[in-house]
């Protein structure tokens, strides 16, 4: 069974930068739109970046222009770059698809913006 593997999470100050990484256990970013999701305490999960085949992107107004999508399909892994970060990114982020029909969720990496 596909396995998605989300890692790079940990805490960070307030205006700080953090890459998180998304390797899935066989090469799906041919086949596949993904994306970054994140689920706060208490909230839904939501998507806020994502990534086409042919690499169009995506971003949440939420993080438009401190967040980072990007892809090396050589490396089968998939990245977020977060700059900037403000306590309210605060959350456990995930990669999937960016479709209706989802892939296993992941454990996670968890995210803190704390001082």
């Amino acid at each position: 069974q596909l396995q998605l593997v989300e890692s790079g999470g940990g805490l960070v100050q307030p205006g700080g930068s953090l890459r998180l990484s998304c390797t899935p256990s066989r090469n799906i970013f041919s086949v596949y739109a993904m994306g970054w999701y994140r689920q706060a305490p208490g909230k839904q999960r939501e998507l806020v970046a994502s990534i086409t085949i042919d690499s169009s992107i995506k971003y949440a107004d939420s993080v438009k222009g401190r967040f980072t999508i990007s892809r090396d399909n050589a490396k089968n892994t998939m990245y977020l770059q977060m700059n900037s970060l403000k306590p309210e990114d605060t959350a456990v982020y995930y990669c999937n698809r960016d479709f209706i029909t989802l892939l296993p969720w992941g454990q996670g990496t968890q995210v803190t913006v704390s001082s």
